[in-house]
């Protein structure tokens, strides 16, 4: 294979600097940073900010009190900070007044605590993806542009450099004009057996937990870290994995969104889904296939969570197809060009991720700082991470209705369909008030 130091343009050059972000204004005003989500990947994410020097952490939020008080002490050991911890973000925000607050709770919670971040000026790091409807993650754009504040999304893979890299490649010309692109992310599975109901843990406020989504009954299954797998919640693998590799499709294209959009999938191996008193399995599909049409080129989505994928060179990522040849770009595995000349040597850059997590954290909080300091935009600001994130919410939506959906993105409104459009939105649990667009 040729090595990725073939292809050496002032792009390149330039993407492969970002890895030396983390070391820029070490020296500078280390801002009152608090985290809503106390969990391990919030955690993660705080502990990239504490380790660039520019945060002074004042307040962790979790409903799980356990949870809350081993991130204090956490915070103590690891940066010397002496956080206060609440319950309720609310709290937090009127009385911690924060400059930056990073958000890394279940999905269906993402757009109340971003709109109330922002309206009590504080910047904000929110984990992808933006929301779980389309018209809550619309109101967080309004939110942010209403109140001036930056809002950074946290989809790293748009300043990984790996993938900087293997955009510019992508947009050099080198695999010609693109007409299909195949995203994708597979793994193994069996069977689901149903889980027993069980009573909520002493410290875990429950119904904050479940807060404007529908409440049920407590499973671990569901808490710590398998809500991603209810409906409920978040929007399962394609909501997921789906929302990082469907951002790379806008942002090589530079579309706002499709024009039209298919989902088809079913759970013939995970088997019924289950919810009663007694017992629950998870809700999501273990397969999908969606398929986006763009102007000028086709996006197939598609997963399993069945049958590994060990008949090809790649389990996840977004494959290219132009006419020169694919561009593979993955995690692990870095990125690939396979020409469409078997005599030429497929060209190759390996992946530059931050161990352990294999993610680049790091530069995104950079970025988030810079953005603020610069008036800059940041790499995942919140109009582009919401125009990804409704990519994956249209597909579990075509998915819902069992049919197709036109889709004008000019205007973000499903054309000739008032059912559809219901979809957009969902009733909150009161006292919840759905955000206003």
């Amino acid at each position: 294979m040729t090595s990725r130091r073939s292809f050496l343009t002032s792009a390149t050059a330039a993407s492969l600097a970002l890895s030396t972000l983390p070391l820029l204004g070490q020296e500078g005003k280390k801002y009152r940073t608090a985290l809503i989500g106390s969990g391990w990947w919030g955690m993660n994410l705080l502990r990239e900010a504490m380790a660039s020097g520019r945060c002074q952490v004042v307040a962790l939020c979790d409903v799980d009190a356990n949870v809350l008080l081993n991130g204090i002490e956490d915070v103590k050991t690891e940066n010397g900070d002496e956080p206060k911890g609440y319950k309720d973000y609310r709290q937090l925000l009127a009385e911690a007044k924060p400059e930056i607050v990073i958000i890394a709770t279940p999905d269906h919670w993402h757009a109340l605590q971003t709109i109330a971040c922002c309206q009590a000026g504080a910047h904000v790091l929110v984990e992808k993806p933006t929301g779980h409807t389309i018209q809550e993650s619309r109101a967080m754009v309004k939110a942010a542009k209403e109140s001036g504040v930056v809002v950074q999304v946290g989809l790293h893979r748009r300043i990984g450099p790996h993938h900087v890299e293997a955009m510019n490649f992508l947009k050099s010309g080198q695999v010609g004009k693109v007409g299909m692109v195949r995203v994708f992310a597979d793994s193994k599975g069996g069977p689901e057996i149903p889980k027993p109901n069980s009573k909520v843990p002493e410290g875990l406020d429950w119904d904050m937990w479940c807060g404007p989504a529908p409440m049920r009954p407590f499973n671990t299954k569901l808490h710590p870290g398998g809500w991603r797998s209810f409906l409920d919640y978040a929007n399962g693998t394609m909501g997921d994995w789906g929302v990082h590799w469907l951002d790379q499709v806008l942002w090589w294209s530079g579309e706002k969104g499709p024009k039209k959009v298919f989902c088809t999938g079913g759970r013939p191996i995970f088997g019924p889904a289950i919810l009663n008193d007694q017992e629950q399995t998870t809700d999501v599909p273990d397969h999908q296939v969606a398929i986006f049409e763009f102007e000028n080129f086709t996006t197939v989505w598609e997963h399993r969570k069945f049958a590994e994928n060990n008949n090809e060179k790649h389990k996840i990522g977004a494959y290219f197809y132009g006419e020169k040849g694919v561009l593979h770009i993955g995690w692990r595995d870095g990125w690939t060009f396979y020409p469409v000349n078997p005599k030429e040597a497929p060209t190759h850059g390996d992946h530059q991720l931050q161990e352990p997590d294999g993610h680049n954290i790091a530069l995104l909080w950079e970025d988030l700082i810079t953005a603020i300091e610069t008036g800059s935009k940041p790499v995942a600001d919140i109009e582009s991470a919401h125009r990804s994130s409704s990519l994956p919410m249209l597909g579990m939506l075509s998915w819902k209705l069992g049919r197709s959906i036109q889709w004008d993105a000019e205007k973000e409104e499903i054309i000739g369909d008032p059912e559809a459009s219901k979809l957009l939105s969902r009733p909150y649990r009161a006292p919840w008030i759905y955000p206003t667009v």
